[in-house]
């Protein structure tokens, strides 16, 4: 039997219940629910001021018209759990069969980062990003931060919320911040890790998927990793088909790409190593990317050739190598410096390099057994 009950610490739940009770007297003045907005000028230092989430008897609910989502494999960012939403003041994004949808000004997408919580304090791990997508218990969560990208005339803006002790609203958080937190599971003595906000300059470093441009961008929203069933609050549905129904997505074909799911064993292991490839480094590893100089492009697209890593050797790698010769050498992820790197949690060698300060056991796992077996030889 588990050692530590989920349920929030003692000092925790105390300032939640006098956060609650300030609620109900506001409510009782004539408070009105949470109403999503858009801000074309001003940045508003509280989450709560963009109207996309509210606290509603102790759960962190959406707010109407705010749309949950999910992606078929999702970006690894220290186990922690996420709630993605997306909402537009008007108007539909545009289908795009390869990039991220065309979303109209005024669009805002959130996603919450949150942990199950124990009675003393420390957190676990959430393995996969299957629930819940409709709400959130406070009393069995901690919630970390929520990062806004904004889509504005001149483009998306990136802005890092973090929560504050009682869970009531969350602060603009420009330059960062950084938690210590610990994993306690099954009775496992707990292990700490050191948790990253990132400051508004590193969303730029994923989020600045082109290079040249430096402008920023979506990375999830694209057809292939939004191809799948969602559970709502009515019943599952297919994400795309639920977008074209309810007006949020348009010139949608009825053939659609597909992501595979990395841990559905059902699915061929390489659709499933390179589709937590794609989703976790291509954002980079691409050829107008970040990454463009290391001459390595992870997306989907590119065929698996010396450009994906097979027999290719490092151009920009430093001592992230570890003595190995080859990105991706066929049956033996030993020599691969690609599963080196994944396996690394030494921030001069780890890849990725921002998001992550853990080592992802279970991708580097699936990378590792689809490397094992390649046939061939460098």
């Amino acid at each position: 039997m588990r050692a530590n009950t989920r349920r929030c610490p003692p000092s925790r739940c105390r300032s939640r219940a006098l956060a609650g009770l300030g609620a109900l007297l506001l409510a009782a003045c004539g408070g009105e629910p949470a109403t999503p907005a858009y801000h074309a000028d001003e940045t508003p230092t509280s989450l709560s001021d963009w109207g996309q989430l509210s606290i509603e008897g102790g759960v962190l609910q959406l707010a109407e018209g705010v749309e949950p989502y999910a992606l078929a494999t999702p970006l690894f960012s220290d186990y922690a759990g996420k709630l993605r939403t997306v909402w537009t003041p008007g108007g539909a994004a545009r289908y795009e069969p390869e990039a991220v949808f065309d979303f109209p000004v005024g669009t805002v997408i959130t996603k919450t980062f949150y942990y199950p919580e124990n009675v003393d304090g420390t957190v676990e791990r959430v393995r996969e990003e299957g629930a819940p997508h409709l709400g959130l218990d406070l009393g069995e969560v901690r919630l970390v931060e929520t990062r806004l990208l904004v889509r504005r005339e001149a483009g998306w803006l990136a802005l890092p919320y973090v929560w504050n002790t009682e869970e009531t609203d969350a602060i603009l958080k420009p330059v960062g911040a950084a938690y210590r937190l610990a994993f306690a599971e099954d009775g496992a003595e707990p292990t700490e890790f050191a948790y990253l906000v990132p400051n508004r300059n590193q969303c730029a470093g994923c989020h600045a998927v082109n290079n040249t441009t430096r402008a920023l961008s979506p990375i999830g929203p694209k057809a292939r990793h939004l191809n799948r069933d969602l559970a709502y609050a009515d019943g599952a549905a297919n994400q795309l088909g639920r977008w074209v129904e309810t007006g949020l997505l348009e010139d949608a074909p009825n053939a659609r790409p597909r992501s595979a799911f990395w841990t559905d064993a059902a699915e061929p292991l390489e659709a499933r190593a390179r589709a937590y490839l794609e989703i976790n480094c291509a954002h980079c590893h691409n050829p107008v990317g970040p990454a463009d100089t290391s001459g390595l492009y992870l997306d989907e697209g590119t065929p698996f050739s010396p450009a994906y890593g097979l027999c290719k050797l490092p151009i920009a790698a430093a001592q992230g190598t570890g003595g190995r010769k080859h990105d991706i050498v066929p049956g033996d992820p030993n020599a691969s410096i690609l599963h080196y790197r994944m396996a690394s949690d030494n921030p001069a060698e780890m890849m990725p390099e921002l998001g992550r300060s853990t080592v992802h056991a279970e991708g580097v796992a699936l990378v590792r057994a689809w490397i094992a077996a390649l046939d061939g030889a460098c």
